[in-house]
């Protein structure tokens, strides 16, 4: 008999593990769905974007729900009203266009949806509760100040010939990069030490759709068999790798960075393996780097303390106006990387293996 109430309780035990091994899952999900609309994965920062939030959510307990558009805004409209219809509790968007979702955003926000915007500001809407990105502005100063620094200003007076490129027009981040590289460049362009001899400024003239890199590369092109047959360019803005790699190929199809052709100096943004390879080699000068890790965590935070009912830490209630409201944001800084620092910045602080660029 002792025998058998010690299998028994033997048993009850083996049932009782059992039962909490399948509890833990649903404990460690009870916190709901995250909905995390991502643009596209042509990009490999987006791909890190989508990756990082993953990781971080499920790590608080959160399920999540990725889904990426490749740039068909119709597809991340339809994504988006998919995790309404699911019951996501949070919606975490990096739109493609941001003046697109007022409608879906009004359904999620009368089911009592909470929704931040990720990394590029929704516009035209009410119904955006918070933003998470970085300082847009000082990127584009970032940029303007590294291309003044590679053309070897104030040291070298000029005058520097250079051109000017624009992000997508339908992503609120391209204005804030531009007008941030304009404050410092525009000056200089006033008085004649840069001169551009396309005369094409303003993001009516120099964006690029959708931020795609053969657009920059054909402009390029023209540009160089317009303006520049006679002349030579010393300096290109670019707010974005991708379409920096695009300008370098068009740059080198005429012969730049070969001979006693010297490269002109071009910026980026987001610090992609390919345009980091680009840099080391004495191509791509510079670029712009924004941990996405911290931003899935500032991202994350936000989720958390929107779901419990407290008001998500912020640093910025005045620069983001949508058009419908101040969208109260939380702003991370960016860093320039070249060939001097890019060791200590992207692979000493983990983002990079070493190896993964050299």
């Amino acid at each position: 008999m002792k025998r058998l109430t010690t299998t028994f309780a033997a048993t009850l035990a083996t049932l009782a593990l059992g039962a909490l091994a399948f509890a833990a899952p649903a404990a460690a999900q009870g916190k709901g769905t995250v909905g995390i609309a991502m643009p596209t994965k042509s990009s490999a920062r987006w791909i890190a974007d989508g990756d990082n939030m993953v990781k971080v959510l499920k790590e608080r307990g959160y399920t999540t729900d990725l889904q990426y558009a490749e740039d068909d805004i119709p597809n991340q409209l339809s994504q988006i009203e998919n995790m309404v219809t699911k019951g996501a509790k949070v919606l975490v968007i990096a739109s493609i266009d941001g003046t697109t979702l007022s409608d879906v955003l009004k359904q999620a926000h009368d089911k009592g949806i909470k929704v931040i915007a990720y990394d590029r500001l929704i516009r035209e809407t009410p119904n955006v509760d918070y933003y998470a990105t970085f300082d847009n502005f000082q990127v584009g100063v970032l940029q303007a100040e590294s291309l003044l620094k590679g053309l070897g200003y104030p040291e070298k007076k000029g005058p520097f010939n250079i051109e000017l490129f624009g992000g997508s027009p339908d992503d609120n981040n391209a204005y804030f990069f531009y007008d941030g590289a304009l404050s410092v460049l525009k000056p200089l362009i006033d008085n004649g030490t840069l001169k551009i001899a396309s005369g094409q400024t303003g993001m009516d003239k120099v964006s690029t759709l959708r931020w795609d890199g053969a657009t920059a590369q054909a402009r390029m092109d023209n540009l160089l068999s317009a303006y520049y047959t006679d002349k030579k360019l010393d300096g290109v803005l670019s707010p974005y790798d991708g379409l920096s790699i695009g300008i370098l190929s068009s740059l080198k199809g005429v012969g730049y960075g070969s001979g006693s052709m010297k490269m002109p100096v071009v910026t980026g943004q987001d610090a992609e393996v390919p345009s980091m390879k680009s840099i080391l080699a004495g191509e791509q000068y510079s670029t712009i780097f924004k941990d996405t890790r911290e931003l899935a965590k500032v991202t994350a935070d936000m989720v958390d303390a929107s779901l419990s009912g407290k008001e998500p830490t912020v640093n910025d209630t005045k620069t983001y106006n949508n058009g419908k409201k101040i969208v109260p944001s939380y702003l991370l800084k960016p860093v320039v990387v070249d060939k001097s620092n890019w060791e200590a910045v992207l692979v000493g602080s983990g983002y990079y293996k070493p190896g993964q660029i050299n």
